[in-house]
């Protein structure tokens, strides 16, 4: 009689630690449901049309988002062309896909602008499919507040990535100038290039210097071909009239 009240202790104290175990492993189960339910992978979405992926994003929860478009000669237009993130992360729901569409070959001719008032510019690209990108305005005193200077891709341009056009503008005289327009440094020496270009603000890289063939003499009748000297610039990025800043860093290739 004595030994009852012991065993019947340790009963209880086994039945609370069992049930004790059973909550924490039922806590443990629902936080992982819980956890990974609301998880999922991101589909593949490439070559789709953009119909076809919102519709299997929205069907796992995902948000789709087509932050821009490009021209592509191998993806068919109003078809994916690229996202993120990649196929098979595991993101939450309600994240957000962003994708790139496609607006299929290039087939829009982009008009000279240059010396065109900014409105006129810009009412010239809408009338070809094209949007104004990134504008910069520039003071110039031989040209009319709110001309064209410089576009970048230039006229005729072929392979454009985007159906954007940036713009340089002629700005007042006593307007901080935002922006200048590269120019062609071909033939300069490395530091007239770097003064030129130090005089607004502007950086260089270090240069890349490239072995250069030597020039034909030339037949009968024929001018022989100058030598590029060594030490000159043979060709720089970004090139000859783009827009350019303070931020822009300009690479240069000399000839060895």
């Amino acid at each position: 009689m004595m030994h009852r009240p012991v065993v019947n202790f340790f009963q209880v104290a086994s039945l609370v630690m069992l049930l004790v175990a059973v909550a924490l492993l039922a806590a443990v189960t629902t936080m992982h449901f819980a956890i990974h339910g609301a998880e999922v992978q991101v589909p593949a979405l490439k070559g789709m049309t953009v119909a076809e992926a919102r519709s299997q994003t929205s069907g796992l929860g995902l948000d789709l988002d087509v932050d821009n478009r490009y021209y592509s000669a191998d993806v068919a237009a109003g078809h994916i062309l690229s996202q993120s993130p990649t196929p098979g992360t595991v993101v939450r729901r309600e994240w957000r896909v962003r994708v790139a569409e496609s607006l299929g070959p290039q087939k829009v001719e982009v008009p000279d602008m240059l010396g065109t008032d900014e409105r006129v510019a810009a009412l010239k690209l809408r009338r070809v499919g094209l949007d104004v990108g990134a504008t910069a305005r520039m003071p110039y005193g031989k040209a009319a507040e709110g001309t064209v200077l410089a576009q970048d891709p230039p006229a005729h341009a072929q392979g454009i990535a985007q159906p954007n056009v940036n713009l340089l503008i002629a700005a007042l005289g006593d307007e901080a100038p935002d922006g200048y327009v590269m120019p062609d440094l071909f033939g300069m020496t490395f530091s007239s290039a770097q003064s030129a270009l130090a005089r607004v603000g502007i950086k260089t890289t270090p240069p890349k210097f490239v072995d250069m063939p030597v020039g034909s003499v030339g037949g009968a009748g024929t001018m022989p071909r100058l030598p590029v000297a060594p030490g000159s610039v043979i060709a720089q990025q970004p090139p000859s009239g783009s827009r350019v800043d303070q931020t822009t860093q300009v690479k240069l290739t000399l000839a060895k």
